[in-house]
């Protein structure tokens, strides 16, 4: 129930930060302005005796996260992998929230295995480890299938995770609701729709069956990726509560010194771990969405390994159009190109100045160019794109919200794999050859092509069709116009014709 409830639960949420000493260690990591900071210690330390202790051996912040629950563990990990924003020390405490919570009881596995499978452990897996990782959602085990042999990844939910979800998410509604009653100009950034979003890709990463068909697919998709790898689901032994995976061993991208001693070019790496997700996402449409290290490892051979695919990004194909458009716009520091493609997408009002609009992604883009990644503040650049949105009426586009995030958690690996790298530098190959593919002549073809093909769809109702509304049509109009009908109907069929013509073309030709 989303109501006001949910203040002791957002009020717990701050005494838990302050009796933890995580408020001030956050503030101090996202150089919060001294008003700022009073308030927050002012609002919080009231309440402190209503905190969640947590577990005293942890760090501060770490120690509040888990104490509050999987929703918040969730948006933990990825500020583990912005040490730019939050600083490289409160980057690396919050890796622990990656893949290294506190499993659950083996026998709480073993009976939920029980209940899914419909079969005792010891018939279905002729070996079965310890947890080998825990993460928010579930933890896995490593097992050997009893019938094959085959050395897989057994993963299984959490215990009562949906309902404790639930209940996150529900003090989270309540929080954007109360933020837009109390502040009416964020409604242009639709917080209640973006927890809808959050709602909606967390809840379906309860359903590991839909994980399941998502590593399928996936794998699919990236089978002639040079240097990637998906493991592959074992669908007998998978369920809702339960997803077996081949097994698939590796470096964590998180343990770089392990990298380096294995004799990894993580700079190579970095580059590819940027590019991979550039081609998923525009090529396929499809993408893993929560590419944090945890999910993230290096095979003996130098193969990037993804794990956890409960979260995937899916964008149609004109979101991926505008969305390229965009980045070779800022490639090419064309910004006014950039301008145009926002307006028509309807991302910016019709009514705003596009020459104005221009000069302020210019003023985004610009100090980006030329400097090395270390030195560039996303926090600062951050800030900068919310005052440009707010000023230029931009709502928050919720089909691009899991898009832009997963772009922010992949920069952070590749900027913790490699302090240097230059973002723009490797998009450009992966973004310019989906341009040449999509947006030139050939594509225009392809489009006309499709577009006739489902039109043609239509082809054996068309005559019909056109009986029935010249005959509808005929019977109530004067004489002259009655005379002009059977020229209509001839017009109709040579429209039919020319779809059929173009169907034949796109198969012939495509």
């Amino acid at each position: 129930m989303r109501g006001p409830h949910n203040i002791l639960r957002l009020i717990r949420t701050g005494a838990t930060f302050e009796r933890s000493g995580a408020m001030a260690v956050v503030l101090e990591a996202m150089s919060a302005p001294p008003r700022l900071r009073f308030a927050a210690r002012l609002l919080g330390w009231p309440f402190k005796w209503l905190g969640v202790k947590g577990d005293p051996a942890l760090p501060p912040v770490t120690r509040a996260i888990t104490a509050l629950g999987p929703a918040y563990i969730k948006f933990g990990q990825i500020l583990s992998t912005r040490p730019d924003i939050v600083g490289a020390e409160l980057a690396e405490q919050l890796k622990y929230l990656q893949d290294k919570l506190p499993p659950f009881p083996m026998e709480e596995a073993r009976a939920m295995i029980e209940a899914e499978l419909g079969a005792p452990v010891e018939e279905l897996f002729s070996a079965f480890s310890e947890p080998v990782a825990a993460a928010s959602i579930a933890q896995v085990h490593r097992a050997m299938v009893a019938e094959t042999g085959r050395d897989v990844a057994v993963k299984v939910l959490r215990p009562g995770i949906e309902k404790a979800f639930r209940r996150d998410i529900d003090a989270f509604y309540f929080a954007a609701r109360t933020i837009e009653f109390l502040a009416p100009f964020s409604r242009r950034l639709r917080p209640v729709d973006v927890v809808a979003h959050f709602e909606g890709v967390v809840l379906g990463e309860l359903d590991l069956r839909l994980e399941a068909s998502a590593a399928s697919e996936f794998a699919v998709n990236t089978r002639n990726d040079a240097g990637f790898q998906v493991p592959e689901p074992v669908w007998p032994l998978s369920a809702r509560a339960v997803l077996t995976l081949g097994w698939a061993e590796g470096i964590s991208l998180a343990d770089n010194d392990s990298l380096d001693a294995a004799g990894h070019d993580r700079v190579a790496l970095a580059a590819r771990v940027l590019s991979l997700f550039l081609s998923h996402a525009l090529r396929d449409g499809l993408f893993h969405g929560d590419m944090h290290q945890g999910n993230l490892k290096v095979a003996a051979n130098g193969d990037i390994i993804a794990y956890d695919f409960g979260i995937m990004g899916r964008i149609d194909e004109y979101t991926r159009r505008v969305y390229a458009e965009i980045l070779y716009g800022f490639i090419k520091r064309d910004y006014r190109r950039v301008a145009e493609v926002h307006f028509e997408a309807g991302y910016v009002p019709a009514d705003r100045n596009i020459d104005e609009f221009a000069l302020a992604l210019r003023a985004v883009g610009e100090p980006i160019f030329g400097m090395e990644a270390s030195r560039v503040s996303m926090a600062r650049l951050l800030a900068f794109l919310f005052e440009v949105t707010e000023k230029f009426g931009m709502q928050t586009r919720t089909e691009l919200i899991l898009l832009q995030r997963t772009m922010v958690v992949v920069e952070g690996v590749a900027r913790s794999l490699d302090s240097h790298i230059n973002i723009w530098q490797v998009a450009r190959p992966v973004v310019e050859g989906y341009i040449s593919r999509n947006l030139g002549p050939l594509a225009m073809l392809r489009d006309l092509a499709k577009t006739a093909r489902v039109l043609g769809r239509f082809g054996p109702r068309l005559p019909r069709m056109v009986e029935d509304a010249l005959i509808a049509r005929a019977t109530s109009l004067p004489p002259l116009q009655r005379s002009l009908a059977p020229r209509r109907a001839v017009l109709a069929l040579g429209i039919a014709a020319v779809f059929a013509l173009g169907i034949w073309l796109g198969h012939s030709v495509f």
